[in-house]
């Protein structure tokens, strides 16, 4: 694939006067411009974030009516359920809860759905199968319920109220929850059958890209500071610090952007996370073999995937077992099964992958070709969204996976920049039997017959929103910066702009007019790997391209794009160059 590199407008002379004015180098600065913070106080609460500045949890759209609920369920000792979710963020959320809950003297029981069996959310089979088992008038749906208006109104006439937490996208109309607590509302925009905190005074704090263990904390934070204004027992002393190991696990997992509130809660949880003495997360980084400290990478691609498998194959109740263990014993063979459930979601992601992009090849269109849209019986359900993923990295289009068994399927989705997913499915309503998701990220059930129709329908919408080169993948750069710039020293400062991932990516820089200092060398039991020496004349720097080997390597003069990074090898540390990219200056 061919990348759109897209640089940065560089902004010196302002670069220059922030720089001196907050005694930072000018690289970094222009590294947080990019990140549109160009306010002395702004870039100082960026570059330390503080607990102290989370906004008041009754901010949030209908929190107060939450909490008044949840309080008079605790007075009457009336049973309360959590219903969660799946993934990461729906077992984070709902073990925050259950521990806080708990702790503060309210009777209460969870239940997460079975992804195969029930689907996703607050959904008739999940629910009826839940009360069957918990009996109860009062249901917490944590990272589900915005869009289950049929449900909540079934459970109404069955005099059982239903107050929703979840950030995801609100259906019109709303739900009839008792509250609805999602910042995709904002202020002044009334659900159905609920209220709505007011507007605070000197503007509204940014809550929308908070993931549900984001807004499972902000519960909390409510929950105890009412209880504290109530004399409620065990408030006073109540401590929500030692809960942000989860907030972060589940906040990274969700690939919510890390500004704003949630970099807070991740820069917090990730010390926590490094430090943590909960039994589970103890097993979950031994069998997960971590790297020390732990940082977004290894928390995103080690940790979170597997917690996330048991709820992929078949239901998570494991992983919430694994955060509530009470001791490694406990914890420890159970974080042995997650990991085995990891490598076996591993294989048969590995091998649909492979199949769908066999299949895409033989008969893709780049001219045509907008939408990916692949679906086959049998396909598991809990893999297809990782499948999706895949697919796009190859192809570099919003793609569709459907799998599933009889006449309805059941897929996931993922976009690109430009295509609203979650719009465009609105688009294809009568298409299909449910949907719902992000503008990045969307799932939906179809009847198989539909499957062609459907794919002919996003194509057309995608080839009316689309431009050619949005289907190139761009190549985001903070800034042209020579080697010599490139420094331990430089690099220790711009680490202050971890942690780093969605909303606020590794910064990533081009260098002008190199060449090889020495021959290449390639790397790996295939040599699908290639280091390199590059020069400007007058420093010289190690560079190392993973997967380069397949590719066209630099010769003669070249641009590079490369993110910078340290290698630490004999105890020796050193600049290295990841190479991203090339582009010959001949």
């Amino acid at each position: 694939m061919k990348f759109r590199w897209s640089i940065a407008p560089p902004q010196p002379v302002l670069a220059g006067q922030l720089a001196k004015q907050l005694k930072i180098s000018p690289l970094l600065v222009q590294c947080l411009l990019n990140r549109n913070l160009s306010e002395p106080a702004d870039i100082t609460n960026f570059l330390a974030p503080r607990l102290k500045h989370l906004a008041d949890p009754f901010l949030l759209p209908n929190m107060a009516a939450a909490v008044e609920r949840l309080l008079q369920a605790r007075e009457r000792n009336e049973p309360l359920v959590i219903f969660g979710d799946y993934d990461v963020d729906g077992v984070t959320s709902t073990t925050v809860l259950l521990e806080v809950l708990r702790k503060l003297g309210w009777s209460v029981n969870f239940y997460l759905p079975h992804r195969l069996d029930e689907g996703y959310g607050l959904s008739q089979d999940g629910v009826e199968n839940c009360l069957k088992k918990f009996p109860t008038t009062l249901l917490l749906a944590v990272d589900c319920g915005s869009t289950a208006v049929e449900t909540i109104a079934w459970l109404k006439q069955r005099g059982v109220d239903v107050v929703v937490l979840d950030h995801h996208q609100v259906s019109t109309p709303a739900p009839a929850a008792v509250a609805l607590v999602n910042p995709q509302l904002g202020f002044g925009v009334p659900p159905s059958g609920g209220s709505v905190s007011p507007p605070p005074k000197g503007g509204t704090p940014n809550f929308r890209e908070l993931c549900s263990a984001g807004l499972a904390f902000k519960l909390a934070h409510a929950l105890v500071k009412r209880g504290r204004e109530l004399n409620l027992p065990g408030a006073a002393e109540f401590d929500l610090r030692p809960l942000l190991d989860l907030v972060a696990l589940g906040t990274i997992a969700d690939l919510v952007p890390l500004t704003g509130e949630n970099r807070i809660l991740v820069s917090a949880g990730l010390e926590r996370l490094n430090t943590s003495q909960r039994p589970g997360l103890i097993a979950l980084k031994k069998v997960a073999q971590t790297a020390s400290p732990l940082g977004t990478y290894e928390v995103g691609f080690q940790l979170a995937p597997r917690l996330n498998a048991a709820g992929r194959l078949e239901t998570a109740e494991e992983s919430l077992h694994l955060l509530l263990a009470r001791n490694e014993a406990e914890a420890l063979p159970i974080a042995q099964n997650l990991d085995s459930r990891n490598r076996e979601r591993q294989k048969i992601e590995r091998g649909i992958v492979e199949e769908v992009i066999g299949a895409v090849r033989a008969k893709f269109n780049p001219d045509t070709d907008f939408v990916i849209v692949e679906g086959q019986l049998l396909w598991h359900i809990g893999v297809v969204g990782i499948v999706a993923s895949r697919v796009l990295q190859e192809f570099y289009r919003p793609t569709i996976i459907l799998g599933g068994e009889g006449e309805e399927w059941r897929g996931s989705g993922r976009s690109i920049t430009g295509f609203d997913l979650a719009a465009a499915l609105r688009e294809c309503d009568d298409l299909l039997t449910r949907h719902g998701g992000h503008t990045m990220a969307a799932g939906l059930s179809i009847e198989a017959k539909n499957l062609d129709a459907f794919r002919q329908r996003l194509n057309e919408l995608a080839r009316r929103t689309l431009k050619p080169e949005d289907l190139h993948p761009p190549l985001r750069l903070d800034a042209e910066a020579g080697l010599d710039e490139i420094t331990l020293e430089s690099l220790a400062e711009l680490d202050r702009l971890k942690p780093t991932g969605q909303g606020n990516s590794a910064v990533q820089f081009f260098t002008r007019n190199l060449a090889h200092q020495r021959p290449l060398q390639r790397m790996g039991a295939e040599k699908k790997h290639v280091k390199m020496w590059v020069t400007d004349g007058a420093t010289t720097h190690e560079a190392v391209w993973w997967n380069g080997g397949e590719k066209s390597l630099p010769v003669g003069k070249f641009d590079l794009a490369f993110a910078p990074q340290i290698n630490e090898f004999n105890g020796k540390r050193a600049v290295q160059l990841k190479v991203l990219d090339w582009r010959s200056t001949q």
